[in-house]
């Protein structure tokens, strides 16, 4: 039986070139859509997409929004963000209103067909820009107001720029709003890459939401 597939996107040209990619990677389009907007009005409960394949930027409902609604509304449909930004809050922001993977539009087809089949099935896709380690445990995390172990020896501000590094603030208005330096705000970030053995500012996001820092 084909899995069945949405695409919500407001360029028409490329959406209806990755329509037919998609049907030749062996899955059923059952509709496309301009926005979040237009896929609400067309989605039929009694015949639900197991994946939906959407953009970030698009006009009256974005792909932030959208994700937000599919998983408050509809939890058992997958979302692959496909997007043109590779940016990390553009990241973080799409993982954590349900995305189970997030991959750049210029992606060969055989990676596209390989995020599709993962995210359908497991949940989540790895890749090399966002690991599926860290997808995972976004999704598989416990439901528990305790914090883990791992967060016990970090001091109040390291555990208040953690929670400022998971909205869409930059380090320099990070800093601004913990009344610090821009140095000393890249002090903390980088004891605590050093810390919690992470790279970058989506892991230590990842890191704050597993561990209930911050709340989904």
């Amino acid at each position: 039986m084909e899995r069945k597939a949405v695409l919500v996107d407001d360029h028409a040209l490329l959406r209806n070139g990755l329509a037919g990619l998609v049907k030749e990677l062996g899955y059923d389009v059952l509709f496309e859509a301009d926005n979040g907007k237009e896929f609400t009005e067309k989605l039929n409960k009694d015949n639900l997409p197991d994946i939906v394949l959407m953009d970030i930027n698009m006009p009256l409902m974005d792909g932030y929004d959208t994700a937000a609604w599919i998983k408050r509304h509809y939890p058992s449909i997958r979302i692959l963000a496909l997007s043109m930004y590779d940016d990390e809050n553009a990241i973080i922001r799409m993982l954590k209103n349900g995305a189970g993977g997030y991959i750049l539009k210029d992606t060969e087809p055989g990676e596209l067909r390989k995020a599709m089949d993962a995210v359908c099935s497991k949940g989540f896709y790895y890749s090399e820009m966002v690991t599926g380690r860290l997808i995972h445990s976004i999704h598989s995390m416990q439901e528990e107001n305790s914090p883990a172990k791992a967060v016990a020896g970090l001091n109040e501000r390291e555990l208040e720029f953690l929670k400022l590094a998971a909205t869409e603030l930059t380090y320099k208005e990070i800093a601004e709003q913990m009344h610090l330096s821009p140095r000393t705000i890249d002090g903390y970030r980088d004891d605590l890459f050093e810390k919690l053995n992470i790279r970058s500012r989506v892991g230590l996001v990842l890191f704050a939401i597993k561990n209930g820092i911050v709340r989904l």
